[in-house]
């Protein structure tokens, strides 16, 4: 029940709304908050439905949902973990990117490129073979059996990979594409 009152968790003082909101989450994505607090320290926005923090380590933006969507690639889970980089994705690349993930979305006007999907270890994943796709050193399908191969020991065996642990490829900047003014 609310007290009105902070609480830690963690090294963390959880302010009295955030506390409140969380007290409402339950199952997977109530404890990825609490593991993002205990990495990231306090996120910088939280509403009902999502929490989120801005420029946390790698990420320009990491946002947890409560509202999950189911995901059976390359094994059943829920998404509800969404983190976003600046990468400037050639356009000729969109449709093979769908292809290889439905839950990872290249944003050509922000210069952007998320994954979603209820662990950092496989957004890192996603991303990384998604740069790989990019720069012709993976097919679709060859990614796509990649992820496959990395999520198996990753989730099954508890072993970690480059792909996982962080990014393969430096950090891009001034991504954005505002287009063409045709008035």
């Amino acid at each position: 029940m609310y007290s009105g009152l902070s609480e830690y968790h963690g090294q963390h003082l959880i302010p009295p709304m955030l506390n409140k909101i969380l007290e409402r989450w339950t199952g997977e994505p109530q404890k990825t908050v609490y593991l993002l607090i205990n990495k990231y320290g306090l996120p910088n926005d939280a509403s009902w439905t999502k929490i989120t923090w801005y420029n946390n380590g790698p990420w320009k933006r990491t946002v947890v949902h409560l509202h999950t969507v189911p995901h059976n690639t390359p094994t059943p889970h829920l998404d509800y973990l969404a983190q976003t980089i600046d990468y400037k994705v050639p356009v000729q690349f969109f449709d093979d990117l769908a292809k290889f993930d439905g839950s990872l979305y290249p944003d050509r006007t922000a210069g952007e490129a998320t994954a979603k999907c209820d662990q950092e270890a496989a957004n890192f994943m996603a991303l990384n073979l998604m740069n790989d796709i990019i720069t012709g050193k993976r097919t679709v399908e060859d990614a796509r059996h990649a992820a496959v191969e990395i999520e198996k020991a990753f989730r099954l065996k508890g072993q970690s990979s480059p792909y996982t642990t962080g990014f393969l490829f430096p950090k891009q900047s001034h991504t954005a594409d505002p287009d063409v003014a045709y008035f």
